[in-house]
């Protein structure tokens, strides 16, 4: 049923002092995990390879060792979602409205609308790192997981351990340490971004915006700032996600992927037959990853 006299009895009389319902939105917080790329196909694929490992120990007169173990080893696919609303609004609600500034018939909402939805789909990959997305494919395990596959044995990008100091630094070695590629060699692999619920800002706060070490009396430095680098882009805060205990340290290597098909558009149109103004909003894209050294999570038991 379209909007009509009825939904907007109030603005059809002089007297009002204002209309209300519209609010500053939150800014944009998925570009600041995810990485945007342009996509031309409705399903992305990246595949994920085995170069060289590491060189021989070769004794005099003996042979060379061969490594023939390069090739593909997993495949990330990322499939585009239609996101679209619309709303239809009578002939007689727009004539009769004495508030078109501020109730305008053609923008009830659509951009903000549209806006946290994104938010939600992108927050949605964190708020699922430890289930296992079949679609995604991959190396077969959740995102954030204890045994992601390499040749001849297992890495792990997660805990579940509380934010804290030393759960905090323990995350920030493990991504410098532990993170190798397929063949085993390590990788650069640095925490540059702690992301976090509101419920867990003020513990932020006090790990990364000290300068001795929090929560102690002791005259210490604070470790953070430095340990594996430090943590160059700080902390922010996610509105989306849905754990009030879960936390993320993003890494420098790029995984984690916004893939845009059809950027926001709107379209609206008077209907023959009704006058009803027709309006609706339409995009195209995905969220998703291709890299779980991208990320390291802890989601608390």
């Amino acid at each position: 049923m379209a909007v009509n006299l009825s939904a907007i009895k109030d603005l059809l009389l002089p007297g009002l002092r204002g209309v209300e319902g519209q609010y500053e939105q939150i800014p944009s917080q998925y570009d600041k995990i995810f990485t945007k790329h342009d996509s031309k196909m409705a399903l992305e694929r990246t595949a994920e390879m085995r170069f060289l490992g590491y060189a021989q120990l070769k004794t005099e007169g003996g042979q060379t060792a061969f490594d023939n173990g390069a090739g593909e080893r997993f495949v990330y696919n990322q499939e585009h979602t239609e996101i679209g609303l619309g709303y239809a609004i009578t002939r007689k609600a727009i004539d009769d409205n004495l508030y078109k500034s501020q109730f305008a018939p053609s923008n009830l909402g659509l951009t903000q609308s549209f806006a946290q939805t994104k938010e939600i789909y992108g927050a949605n990959i964190l708020n699922t790192a430890t289930t296992y997305n079949a679609a995604v494919g991959g190396d077969g395990v959740a995102l954030v997981s204890a045994s992601h596959p390499i040749d001849g044995t297992t890495i792990s990008n997660s805990t579940t351990n509380d934010l804290n100091e030393s759960t905090l630094l323990a995350g920030m070695i493990a991504i410098r340490t532990n993170f190798r590629d397929q063949a085993g060699l390590k990788v650069f692999a640095r925490g540059r971004r702690l992301v976090i619920p509101p419920a867990l800002e003020p513990v932020a706060i006090r790990l990364t915006k000290t300068e001795l070490r929090p929560g102690t009396a002791d005259n210490d430095v604070n470790a953070i700032m430095s340990t594996a680098g430090g943590l160059p882009e700080g902390y922010m805060v996610n509105d989306y996600l849905t754990s009030a205990r879960a936390w993320f340290l993003l890494t420098n290597i790029d995984g984690l992927s916004y893939m845009e098909r059809i950027k926001f558009e709107t379209d609206m149109q008077v209907d023959f037959t009704t006058d009803n103004l027709l309006v609706k909003g339409y995009e195209r894209y995905s969220f998703g990853y291709y890299n779980w050294r991208s990320i390291y999570g802890s989601f608390p038991t």
